[in-house]
This record gives C-alpha cells, structure tokens and sequence, in this order.
C-alpha cells in the first residue's frame, strides 16, 4: 500500500542467465499482520518486531500502513524451489521476530478478530496519505501479495497487462483468504478486496494503447488528486517503477509459503506465456470494464469454491474449472521453466484443501472459536510443513497431518 520495496535487486548472473534462455525471473512481496501473542487482537508493535529482526532480514523487510502490519520481499528467482525456500525463511524469521517482541505473525487479508482501528505509521507519506485520504481503510489493516514477473521491455509490459485482464479475477479467486473481519464472516471469501475498493486508484488496468499512454494516465491520476504519486497507482497489474517487471497486485496474503509459490508460479506462466503472444502480435481480447469489474466482486464474493465468469463466453462457470483452464493454457511455460511436477502438486493440494477462505470456514465449522482461527492462522503462516496444516482446533500445534 505504501512505498514497499518492489522486491530486490537482480543479481548480473541470474539476469544473465535468464536473458540467455529467455526466461522470467519472479519475486514475491507478502504483507502480514501482528496480532497480539495471547489476545486474538491486533497488535501495534511493528516497530518493537523491526527491533528483534536479525541483522540479515533488515533489508527486505519493510514497513506497511498500519503499526499492526509488516511487509517482506524475496529476491527475484528463476527456480521456483528456491523461491518457496525464500518465503519460507523469510516467514518463520519474521514470525519469531514477532514472538520476541510479544506478538504472532499471521498471513491473512483481514484481521480476523474485533478491535480498536490501527494507527498509521509515524511516516510523512502515511500522514499525507491520511489527511488526503481519510480513513478508507478502518481496521488493523489489509494484507496482500504482489508478484513481479520480468519483461523485456516496457512497451512489451504495456501489451502483456492489456492480455492479462481477463486471467486475473480467477487467480484473484484463488488467493481469496479473509472471509472473517471484525469477530464475523462478511459472506465473502476476500473481505479485504472489498475495503481496498475504497481507495480511487483501486481497480482493474484499464486497456493501453501504448507506454506513452500508460504514462500518461499515472500523470493525469496524479494531478487529479487521486494518487499522490505513482507508488500508489493500484490497479491489479501494473509495471514497476524501479524494477522492470509487471507487478500482479490483486490477491490477498496467502496462509502458507506453498499457496504464495503456486500463485507466483501460475503468473510467470501467465506473463511467459502472454510476451510469446505480444511478440506474435496476437491482439489482446477486448473485455469490457464493467465485465472485468462483476468478475473480480465474483471472485471476492465466492472465491475458488464458487462462480466466476468466464471472459470468452461471458457466462458464469465454477472458477476452479477457469483455473484449470489458466493451467492448461499455460503449462508449456511452466515445463519449460521447470515448473510443472512442482505446479501440478501443489494445485492437486489447493484442489482438495480449498482456499485460504475455505480453510478458515472448515475450521470454523468444526467449532472453532475465533481465537483457534488466530491460533491455526499463525501455524500456517511459518509452517515449513509443504502440506495441509490439520484443521482441528482440538489438536496440539506439533501434530501437523494432512486433513
């Protein structure tokens, strides 16, 4: 939401090898939230966690809107084994960081429990934005994942976010993981997409003629007052400014480090596979907004378990089956950037685990309070366990099995 790190820094010899073989490098970037180490409430104490962070994690951990939220950022990646590995070391470092300074790290999109609202971090660009803004975003804070995907170019960029658009309110769908705000389920799988409507800038890319008019819109958004300047341009795809990659910035904060790997995986297939189509000049589909706009509520509203609209028949179909579809559509990507045998898994669990949303009503359904649903949401978050954390809310943390 504020002026995070859009990922790190490409080492010369990965970019190398990823020029030489015509591949994308990823990075993720995950937002979090502290909440309380006994209470299920959120907890202001960024700061006291930045204090217990080793002095390694220093440099991609960042703060975020809130006192009550805190953001990572993985180095770019070709291997997408490494990358979970990354994840991975990055939450369990952050959690017990967390923990020293007396709170829990959970990766949810919303907090789950009732509380006092959060307040801003004491930086200037989080006051301007307040007084500008006013309070659009009441709560402890809204948690998401943005991937970046390498391009070559940013005129190339500009075409792949024009064929993106009609992908992204299933991946969108499968990120959902915040049905719980305030003490109550909403009735939607991604609250959290709900309340991030709110800011003006938020919203599906519009269609682009070129890099010129990209840039062009950023200007105008600026001295329009909507945004105070291009760090807060948040469509649901857009290009970095520091790196150059296209940032996919729609989803909410997964609960474990092997959901975050899948969507990264599943969007460098995407983006591989759309720059082959840009460079064959096939045209981006021409989707009409308010279209885009009721496919992202649907994924909001219903997540993977329920509908979503498929974009070439303008009908609504069972979004796990359109997910399906992204995977087929883009798997030679996935072989040809070792991905698939690790993809093809890992969809297999989501298939048969459901969402992050799906899990959490699971839970509750069992007769879990909110407080076990805090409790299981901070074991997820750092589990270096690659399956399904048990949903019982009766078991011990340290019996993990498959559900």
């Amino acid at each position: 939401m504020g002026t995070a790190t859009e990922g790190t820094a490409i080492s010369p010899e990965l970019a190398a090898r990823a020029e030489r073989d015509d591949l994308h490098t990823l990075g993720v970037e995950e937002e979090y939230l502290l909440v309380d180490a006994v209470e299920p409430r959120a907890a202001e104490l960024v700061e006291e966690v930045f204090a217990e962070l080793p002095a390694d994690l220093r440099d991609v951990v960042q703060h975020e809107y809130y006192r009550s939220q805190i953001e990572v950022a993985s180095p770019p990646q070709l291997d997408l084994g490494e990358l979970g590995t990354a994840l991975r070391q990055l939450r369990s470092g952050v959690a017990a960081a967390a923990e020293r300074a007396g709170a829990r790290l959970l990766a949810v999109g919303t907090g789950p429990a009732a509380g006092p609202n959060a307040r801003l971090v004491d930086k200037e660009r989080y006051h301007r934005m307040r007084e500008h803004f006013g309070d659009l975003s009441p709560g402890p804070g809204m948690c998401g994942t943005h991937v970046h995907v390498s391009i070559p170019d940013p005129e190339t960029g500009v075409q792949v976010l024009n064929h993106l658009r009609p992908w992204l309110p299933v991946l969108q769908a499968a990120t959902a993981n915040s049905p719980m705000f305030g003490g109550r389920d909403t009735g939607y799988a991604s609250w959290r997409s709900m309340m991030w409507e709110r800011w003006p800038t938020v919203g599906p890319t519009p269609y682009l003629r070129s890099h010129e008019h990209y840039l062009t819109l950023v200007s105008d958004l600026e001295a329009s007052g909507a945004m105070l300047d291009e760090g807060m341009l948040y469509w649901y795809a857009r290009l970095s400014a520091s790196y150059p990659t296209v940032e996919i910035r729609m989803g909410d904060v997964m609960p474990t480090a092997d959901d975050a790997v899948l969507l990264a995986a599943l969007t460098r297939g995407l983006v591989a596979t759309l720059v082959r189509e840009v460079r064959a000049g096939t045209p981006a589909p021409d989707v009409a907004h308010p279209l885009l706009m009721a496919a992202h509520w649907r994924a909001a509203h219903d997540g993977l378990e329920g509908l979503n609209i498929d974009m070439a028949t303008r009908q609504p179909r069972p979004a796990w089956r359109l997910l399906r579809q992204l995977f087929d559509y883009v798997r030679p990507e996935l072989e040809r950037h070792g991905d698939l045998e690790r993809v093809s898994d890992l969809m297999g669990r989501l298939r048969e685990d459901g969402t992050g949303a799906a899990r959490q009503r699971a839970l509750l359904a069992r007769g879990a309070s909110v407080g076990d649903l805090v409790d299981w949401l901070a074991r997820a978050t750092r589990s270096e366990d690659k399956h399904t954390l048990i949903l019982d809310p009766e078991r011990r943390e340290d019996e993990s099995a498959p559900s």
